[in-house]
């Protein structure tokens, strides 16, 4: 049963330098041609009213870009086809300066219920520099508004590894994160996408990254700080106090079946990966046209959702329960990978007890390649 959706919302004031999703500079016009279709393609797959979800995520680009009465239309839109009053958790992504007091008022009046705030640093320099429109200040006065109008369900998203970026900087920027007291924190190292502003300067010469050893540094001191104040590691770049959780985001980690609507976005039905066309034209043509703008579907077989069980459960804290594990395929993680658990216990990478089987702190630096140990090679593993 597909019990999730995810909808993606293009629009930005401005392209982030690092930023690599499917986005576009607002438009009113843009937007409202998005708006229509976007409720076709919703309306092609979701054909009655009220379907129940257990999580709904808008994210972007940035939802919170557009203007009242758009967002007012996306949400009456959800609210149409999905039974909102009955959703555990319903999360739009923000980023600080773009989130309203108007805005927060129409998404907690339908239904809202948490809030991932794309905040990034505390350093208003590093801000310019990232190609942020938001000041920390912003920061300050959307989480207070937040609160006072009722949701209090509010994750920061922070990065580190930036250009020029110390550890002390890194440091004195998590600090300011945790005075807030949020109930969730996620936190990213840059990657540098191609076809990013980042990337072609660092073609050009002109950007850096700390060495890896920094890096490195500024991770232990993430989950060092996160671990002293009680927020527990669920996930390789996710904290919450217990159970604020991303429910939404632990639909992708446990390798269950969601939704993907909008620009660019993937969706994992049974049986299949669809990924949806980028270039807004085709996107907005097809979708009018069609509900489908589809631009590849994937087949995913037995193998393949085994192996992708294994590789999205590992990044979890608590690992790939055995239970589950056995219920959803009725085979044992041990008849298929025996040979390679004992290789990578052996090597301290792996914990494996009678309940889980997860990355040790040794074996994290090295997730990559315990990741490419649990492709299947000899599908006769999987027969019965």
């Amino acid at each position: 049963m597909v019990s999730s959706a995810y909808i993606h919302i293009p629009f930005c004031e401005k392209i982030c330098h690092y930023c690599d999703f499917t986005k576009f500079f607002y438009d009113e016009q843009m937007a409202d041609d998005y708006l229509i279709a976007l409720e076709n393609e919703i309306k092609t797959y979701i054909q009655r009213p009220k379907q129940p979800m257990k999580t709904i995520f808008v994210g972007g680009g940035t939802p919170t870009a557009l203007n009242n009465k758009q967002l007012t239309q996306l949400v009456t839109m959800i609210d149409t086809f999905f039974d909102v009053a009955a959703v555990e958790e319903y999360t739009f992504e923000a980023n600080p300066g773009d989130l309203t007091l108007e805005k927060i008022k129409i998404l907690q009046a339908y239904g809202v219920n948490r809030i991932s705030m794309g905040v990034q640093d505390f350093d208003d320099k590093m801000l310019e520099k990232l190609g942020r429109l938001h000041r920390s200040k912003d920061v300050y006065q959307n989480v207070n508004d937040l609160i006072n109008a009722g949701i209090s369900n509010i994750s920061i998203d922070l990065m580190y590894s930036l250009p020029s970026q110390t550890l002390q900087h890194f440091e004195q920027s998590l600090e300011e994160a945790l005075q807030f007291d949020l109930p969730h924190y996620s936190a990213y190292s840059l990657q540098i996408e191609p076809k990013t502003i980042f990337y072609q300067r660092y073609l050009q010469g002109k950007l850096s990254k700390p060495p890896e050893e920094i890096e490195a540094d500024m991770y232990q001191l993430l989950r060092d700080r996160m671990r002293e104040k009680g927020i527990q590691q669920y996930e390789i770049s996710n904290f919450s106090r217990p159970g604020f959780e991303s429910k939404h985001n632990l639909v992708y980690w446990n390798n269950q079946y969601y939704y993907g609507f909008g620009a660019g976005s993937h969706g994992y039905l049974p049986g299949e990966r669809i990924i949806n066309l980028r270039p807004f034209p085709k996107y907005v043509e097809q979708a009018k046209q069609t509900g489908k703008p589809v631009l590849h579907v994937e087949p995913i077989g037995r193998k393949e959702q085994i192996e992708e069980e294994m590789f999205l459960g590992l990044r979890k804290s608590q690992g790939v329960p055995l239970v589950d594990f056995k219920r959803k395929y009725d085979l044992s993680i041990q008849e298929i990978y025996g040979k390679e658990l004992d290789q990578l216990v052996e090597r301290g990478w792996l914990h494996l007890d009678d309940q889980f089987i997860r990355l040790t702190e040794e074996g994290k630096p090295f997730g990559n390649e315990v990741f490419q140990s649990f492709l299947i090679d000899d599908e006769t593993k999987l027969e019965r």
